[in-house]
């Protein structure tokens, strides 16, 4: 008899990095990535995860940081996705046909990368006066896990990340969401877990921005039935945990609340 399909996938070792970033500062911040990467990663990862913007802060100033889809932060990615035979992930400052897009890099180790256009700007921060907004939602694999890639303020957005028809087992979601709403943050983070029945990875930064907007992390890991698997306030941190395959089939198993999910999309 053959074995379901699920049985066959493995479990999914995650390295979440919440940084200190260096405003505005791309060389800066890429050195110092690398080194505490280097310092930090003991053990073989199946993906790295970066906060938002994470080589420059959550800047409005794209015409002046923004690069080309071969410019030296891509190419920092691809150097880091080969060196530890991993996927690293994070957003980064592009500039494309005109328009400047806060865009999530999903770098592969040979160099092969898909990417997510952040859809909702935060027009509090005058996100939508700088930037265009993307306007396909993306599910990339791993290992046999789906994963749907999301930056911060679409967190607050629960139609546009629902889970229609268990399309995907992960919500990643990398941030650059201030101290003052970490409430806000610690809230919905697990609602999108139970509501979705997926796991939810929130990765966000530390420390002051340019603004003197302070960060102060809460990074964390959620499971399908609301259970926490990380979570780090405060201080940066460098850690590796290991998700379960079994652990999703089971909770859709004995909670099938997505079969009767309201059948509609934002298209």
């Amino acid at each position: 008899m053959e074995q379901p399909h699920y049985l066959n996938i493995p479990n999914l070792k995650i390295t979440i990095f919440q940084a200190y970033l260096f405003w505005e500062n791309i060389d800066k911040n890429l050195q110092n990535l690398a080194l505490r990467l280097s310092m930090g990663i003991k053990e073989k990862t199946d993906l790295i995860i970066l906060p938002e913007m994470f080589s420059t802060g959550f800047s409005m100033n794209a015409e002046a940081l923004a690069e080309e889809t071969d410019g030296k932060t891509m190419q920092w990615m691809s150097q880091i996705a080969h060196k530890y035979e991993c996927v690293i992930t994070g957003s980064i400052i592009i500039k494309e046909d005109g328009h400047y897009f806060n865009r999530l890099i999903w770098m592969l180790p040979d160099g092969s990368y898909s990417y997510y256009n952040k859809r909702h700007l935060f027009g509090l921060g005058d996100e939508d006066k700088n930037y265009t907004a993307g306007l396909d939602k993306v599910i990339v694999e791993l290992k046999g896990w789906k994963i749907r890639l999301s930056i911060c303020y679409d967190l607050r957005f629960p139609v546009w990340l629902r889970n229609k028809d268990e399309e995907y087992d992960i919500l990643l979601l990398i941030a650059s969401w201030p101290d003052k709403r970490s409430s806000h943050w610690n809230a919905l983070i697990p609602a999108r877990a139970i509501e979705n029945q997926s796991y939810v990875i929130g990765v966000n930064r530390v420390g002051h921005d340019g603004k003197e907007v302070y960060h102060s992390g809460h990074s964390q890991c959620i499971d399908p039935m609301g259970k926490t698997v990380y979570y780090k306030p405060e201080d940066e941190d460098l850690y590796t945990f290991s998700i379960h395959y079994e652990e999703l089939v089971k909770t859709r198993r004995s909670f099938p609340f997505l079969r009767d999910a309201d059948k509609f999309e934002i298209i």
